[in-house]
């Protein structure tokens, strides 16, 4: 059909853009496809964009004179848009048009004619993805527009991704012989397409034969699917251990303030969940007041999460923590009350509907390493994200008078404090500290799951389980632990499901600390050993 779309015509018979178009206006699918050809032999500059609004659903014509217009459903009426010059044709009545529908066949024809139109695009990547269009319902006219291509594709990627759809079109050929070589050029192609034609070939039908009648030609289609298959299973694995490092970083963003704290004053804080859930809703807050900046809202969120969530964290250990300190269940417990409080504060507030938070447009989509390996880019920045508030944080402790102090009141705070060291403002300060770095953790949050009042319940018992496998107050600890339980989980997602991998790494950590009390880096110090 697209061999038919595609003719050239001479100039006498060439109806102009709006002739042509007006020829959609019917319910004969067989003139609609003739009025399609028509369309592109006129090489309008708007004919891919009127192609596309047929195929999503958004030409009509109007009864009344049978003129076609580019139309959006806005509330009860229809935005319409002229075709020839792509200028606003006002809002009307949805009653006085007609929508132009297309069956399987016309929606097949126009991805078929809109990827050849992409095959002319100055992009490399449009001109691939109009490729892998092309594949998934490949024709005669389709090979003859790759064939036509082949010669003259600059680019070495696409060209290959031609040769792979040729090469398919050459399964369905006369000649064994072609059909042999075929499949040896796509033994190691790693596209859908070619996994399903193989797995086509080598299996038998409910009667016993195949569609492929040539042995040697199945043999090699075995061949090369045990390739494939090695190939996707590898790529596969590499995906799985790479959600595994994104979850392990959320898990340690959650549990490295959390860690702070714990480890320096032994104070168990259940609102660290609430904390991060403010540094969420402070995105979602800085987004608002920059509507127009979403992705540069992201990045001020950051600081604007440490300093809300640091000194929500500095005025529960001014106002209650400190009152605390030697009576570690008393903690838990008033902890636990200021977590609920958080929690109806940002009720009353935000109400109890989850708030969307806009992903930017640098965090979204995904970079794709090859066509069995994916990486969403919100997932990777995350992992990224993770490395940098961990290194701050490392100088923070090791290189300032702050971190000093911390170490020193974590090591021995009867001897700091003899020192002259101030150990409750050391106390503050890291609690605020711990408290910031939830609030950062939240910002991290809010691009990957929903923001509400209870997402920190979410992270609370993770965050303690991490810590309590790394080692209490040991950043290196809770960095390994956090990564190791993430790829844990994910690995055994697939096999035991959500709940049971999590009960499963549960009984683990459980087994773990029979063995080592004090976790993978046990804290050092004379407070360690009281």
């Amino acid at each position: 059909m697209m061999g038919m779309l595609w003719r050239p015509a001479a100039a006498a018979e060439t109806p102009s853009f709006e002739q042509a178009l007006s020829g959609l206006a019917t319910s004969n699918f067989k003139e609609k496809e003739r009025a399609v050809g028509d369309v592109i032999a006129v090489r309008h500059a708007n004919t891919r964009v009127v192609l596309n609004a047929l195929l999503e659903g958004n030409l009509y014509y109007r009864k009344s004179d049978r003129r076609v217009f580019i139309g959006t459903a806005q509330d009860a009426n229809l935005q319409l848009q002229d075709p020839v010059t792509l200028s606003p044709a006002g809002t009307t009545e949805p009653s006085e048009y007609s929508k132009i529908t297309t069956n399987n066949q016309l929606r097949k024809t126009l991805k078929s004619a809109l990827a050849s139109f992409d095959l002319a695009d100055a992009d490399p990547q449009v001109r691939l993805a109009a490729v892998s269009e092309m594949l998934r319902s490949l024709d005669a006219d389709g090979v003859s527009i790759l064939r036509a291509r082949e010669g003259t594709e600059p680019d070495e990627a696409v060209r290959e991704a031609i040769r792979t759809g040729l090469a398919i079109a050459d399964l369905d050929g006369e000649d064994a012989a072609i059909r042999l070589a075929a499949v040896e050029h796509l033994k190691g192609s790693l596209n859908p397409e070619v996994f399903n034609r193989l797995t086509a070939i080598v299996t038998p039908t409910d009667a016993g034969s195949y569609a492929e009648p040539d042995e040697k030609v199945r043999s090699a289609a075995r061949v090369a699917l045990a390739s494939i298959e090695r190939w996707r299973s590898l790529f596969g694995t590499l995906e799985t251990l790479f959600f595994g490092m994104s979850l392990g970083s959320v898990l340690v963003l959650s549990a490295i303030g959390l860690a702070i704290t714990f480890g320096v004053m032994g104070v168990i804080n259940m609102a660290h969940g609430e904390l991060m859930m403010l540094g969420a809703y402070t995105t979602y807050v800085v987004q608002l007041l920059m509507p127009q900046h979403i992705g540069a809202s992201v990045l001020v969120a950051i600081p604007v999460a440490f300093v809300v969530a640091g000194g929500v964290g500095v005025a529960i250990e001014r106002g209650i923590v400190r009152f605390l300190y030697g009576r570690p269940l008393e903690t838990l417990l008033a902890t636990f009350g200021v977590s609920l409080v958080l929690q109806q504060l940002v009720r009353d507030i935000f109400t109890a509907n989850n708030r969307p938070v806009e992903t930017p447009q640098w965090m979204a989509g995904s970079l794709q390493v090859n066509e069995a390996l994916s990486i969403t880019y919100n997932r990777l920045y995350v992992v990224l994200f993770m490395v940098i508030v961990f290194v701050i944080l490392q100088l923070v402790l090791k290189r300032t008078s702050l971190g000093l102090k911390v170490r020193a009141v974590a090591q021995n705070r009867a001897m700091a404090k003899s020192m002259g060291v101030r150990t409750e403002w050391v106390d503050a300060l890291t609690f605020g500290l711990g408290s910031g770095i939830a609030g950062v953790a939240g910002v991290a949050l809010s691009q990957l799951t929903n923001v509400g009042p209870n997402l920190g319940q979410s992270y609370i018992i993770d965050s303690f389980m991490v810590v309590v496998f790394g080692g209490v107050g040991n950043l290196w600890g809770t960095l390994i632990g956090g990564m190791s339980l993430g790829v844990v989980n994910q690995v055994l997602e697939p096999y035991a499901g959500a709940v049971l991998a999590k009960i499963l790494v549960l009984i683990a950590l459980i087994l773990f600390i029979q063995r080592r009390p004090r976790g993978l880096f046990p804290q050092k110090g004379r407070a360690a050993e009281g």
